[in-house]
């Protein structure tokens, strides 16, 4: 018979064996739409081994979170562990991601629920007795989307019992640790990969172990950001030893590729790889395969692991009837609502008719405005939305432009008997072709404005061949078209306005004051681009057309041919003066107000020393001539909130100006998947993609954002 001391001993023995199985313990935390959890392979840990702990997280249906490449947008989740003196942990082993269309964008990530394993090894001497605990904590960071995306984080921690027996599986998790196990891309034997660019194209080829065969259909995730177009789709080809894949490069588009890493997925499975769907590819620049016949890239609308082109024309459709809101659209609309109104009581026919024409002149205005941009950049130069407004001829002309009808409406001269002579091949009255040149001008004032929506549809046509593209900016005008067109064509509306007497003499003069300041706007535009005496010289000329304005009223009223003759002179001579030099140099901005961020000038070798030195930067895509740049700057940005908030949280505030064409601009508006201004990027120390804010801001918005962030920011690291 044993002694009872003995019987004790071995008891406890056997319970200090069995019992981190049910002593593991750890925290949950919930956040809105996220449930995060510490989970582990074991039930113990063993000094010197590693054992697999992993961050699940449970989203609720529909929400996301992501991938390490993102894909269009997105941020990876990030960990940092507090582990025990000597432990070490590993990077984090990342389940192969899912494609997840949002509108026009392609991002890679997980739904429902994920398990991101890493490896936790103790010390070997880690000691074991006593049943000795350690205490794992992990600061996690999440990004989780649906709609909208909302950062979120939790502190997490476990207790991991420590033994020197052979450890268990945990029952608890693992389930969910095989699930994850099963999803962890494999490396596969006999399997040989090769890469290659060709033009604009990434092209990878995997070839099959001998004996066996390539799945039939594939995809491919890069690990690299911002190398391929995420929403562009992937065409694929097979013969009976290699499947081929073709991707899209992302603008700038690589030149070089000395290696290529990614994750490579079929639903059928590879060989040799124990039924797995996913495999590690690692794949070196092949120049034979650089050198064969390329394929294109299958079309952009075809169904895929690409975008959602319906998703983009919808976007593009609401900013399109957005954009009439904005003050660069305005006063030349109003301008043709008083027409309307004009004829409001009279036949309905000819109404409907100018609505019609004037949807008409705004759709080709747009379609021929794209093309432009879409031939121009084929040729490579890098444009986006607004491209005509860098040149300083462009602002000059239409400052013009707008002083001589903002002089009409003030009365200085009557414009309508000589444009209605003018046109009076197009239509009877001349109402016609007014009607559809006012959809051209309206098209044209509308470039510098960026509505709401507007940002990802332009930014959409990147990744899209010329008819797509065109097809998106068909769209947007519309959009734009679509108040007038209603107005048009339902004149009830304008019948409940009076009837037309003095009270639209009156209204009128009013609508020269819009015009007058948007005069203003672009000088200020032109002297950002050029400098003082630009803006000199435009305001002289200026004087001149004045002049000429008013002598062509005068000859309407008392006839003489010189009258006229005089009144053209000295148009062509202000339009001469103001006329801006071939080598304008841009004006120099001042030191920075007590009232104003205290902005850098913004390059991405700033932005990567910033962020590498442990700061946060805000950087500013805007331009002169964008007037929602300038409104949000003025309303949202130079706020005094707002600025004693960069300064609190340690935000360095950089401004890239695109005021001139600028192709660093471009191509880092295009790896944001934009094409138009404003955009506005916070970028985060140790985050590789940066946050993304509205077109639209509200001082609110911009504290909401910075208020995240700790005070004296640092990097954050990661494992």
């Amino acid at each position: 018979m044993f002694p009872f001391p003995t019987v004790i001993r071995v008891f406890a023995l056997a319970l200090a064996a069995f019992a981190p199985a049910f002593a593991h313990a750890a925290s949950v935390v919930k956040t809105e739409h996220v449930e995060a959890e510490l989970v582990a392979d074991k039930a113990w840990a063993q000094p010197g081994k590693p054992t697999l702990v992993g961050l699940k997280l449970r989203m609720e249906p529909q929400w996301h979170t992501y991938w390490k490449n993102p894909g269009d947008s997105g941020l990876p989740t990030r960990i940092q562990w507090v582990l025990p003196e000597g432990w070490k942990a590993g990077e984090i082993q990342w389940p192969y991601p899912n494609p997840l269309p949002v509108g026009p964008l392609m991002n890679y990530g997980y739904e429902d629920e994920v398990v991101l394993l890493a490896e936790l090894t103790p010390p070997a001497s880690t000691p074991t007795g006593g049943g000795a605990q350690a205490p794992i904590r992990a600061r996690a960071e999440w990004l989780v989307c649906k709609d909208i995306c909302i950062p979120e984080n939790g502190e997490l921690d476990m207790v991991l019992n420590v033994s020197s027996a052979e450890p268990a599986a945990n029952p608890r998790w693992q389930a969910s640790i095989e699930r994850a196990r099963n999803q962890l891309p494999v490396e596969a034997p006999g399997w040989k990969y090769e890469s290659a660019l060709r033009g604009k194209t990434l092209v990878v080829r995997m070839t099959a172990p001998a004996g066996s065969a390539p799945p039939a259909q594939a995809a491919f995730f890069p690990e690299r950001e911002n190398l391929i177009e995420p929403a562009a789709p992937q065409k694929v080809s097979r013969d009976a030893h290699a499947i081929t894949i073709e991707m899209r490069l992302a603008e700038p588009a690589a030149t070089s590729l000395a290696s290529l890493k990614g994750v490579a997925v079929s639903e059928s499975g590879w060989a040799g790889s124990g039924g797995h769907k996913a495999i590690e590819v690692a794949a070196g620049a092949s120049a034979a395969l650089a050198s064969a016949a390329a394929g294109s890239v299958a079309s952009a609308g075809s169904t895929s692991a690409g975008g959602s082109t319906l998703a983009a024309l919808a976007f593009a459709f609401v900013g399109g009837i957005l954009l009439n809101l904005m003050p660069c659209v305005f006063p030349v609309l109003g301008i043709k609502v008083l027409g309307f109104v004009e004829h409001a009581h009279g036949e309905a026919r000819a109404l409907r008719m100018q609505g019609i024409a004037f949807t008409v002149g705004v759709l080709l205005s747009f379609v021929a405005l794209a093309a432009l941009m879409l031939g121009l950049r084929a040729g490579g130069t890098q444009l986006g939305w607004g491209f005509q407004l860098q040149s300083p001829l462009v602002v000059t002309l239409l400052a013009t432009l707008f002083f001589v009808l903002a002089l009409n409406l003030s009365g200085v001269f009557e414009w309508g008997a000589f444009a209605q002579s003018i046109t009076a091949s197009f239509s009877a009255k001349g109402r016609y072709a007014d009607a559809f040149l006012s959809g051209v001008l309206a098209t044209v004032v509308a470039t510098p404005c960026t509505a709401p929506f507007m940002g990802a549809a332009v930014g959409f046509t990147l990744t899209q061949d010329a008819a797509h593209a065109l097809a998106i900016f068909a769209t947007l005008g519309a959009g734009m078209a679509l108040p007038v067109l209603l107005l048009a064509l339902f004149p009830r509306l304008l019948k409940r306005l009076p009837k037309p007497g003095a009270w639209m003499e009156t209204f009128k003069q009013v609508l020269a004051f819009p015009l007058y300041a948007t005069v203003a706007w672009l000088a200020w535009v032109l002297g950002a681009q050029a400098g003082n005496d630009a803006v000199f010289a435009l305001l002289a000329g200026l004087v001149l057309v004045a002049m000429g304005a008013w002598m062509y009223g005068r000859s309407l009223h008392a006839p003489g041919l010189w009258r006229a003759a005089v009144a053209a002179i000295l148009m062509g001579c202000g339009l001469l003066v103001a006329w801006p030099g071939p080598n304008a140099a841009a004006g120099e901005g001042g030191a920075p107000r007590a009232d104003e961020l205290a902005w850098q000038a913004w390059s991405p070798e700033k932005v990567a020393e910033l962020t590498a030195a442990g700061k946060p930067v805000f950087v500013d895509f805007t331009a002169a001539w964008c007037v929602t740049c300038q409104v949000n700057k003025r309303i949202a940005l130079h706020n005094a909130k707002v600025i004693a908030a960069f300064a609190s949280h340690d935000v360095v505030a950089l401004r890239a100006d695109w005021t001139r064409q600028d192709p660093r601009i471009t191509a880092a508006l295009a790896s944001l998947g934009r094409n138009a201004v404003p955009v506005y990027a916070l970028y985060l120390p140790g985050e590789a993609s940066p946050h993304l804010l509205p077109e639209v801001l509200t001082p609110a918005l911009v504290l909401d954002e910075i208020s995240r962030l700790p005070a004296g920011s640092t990097a954050i690291s990661q494992r």
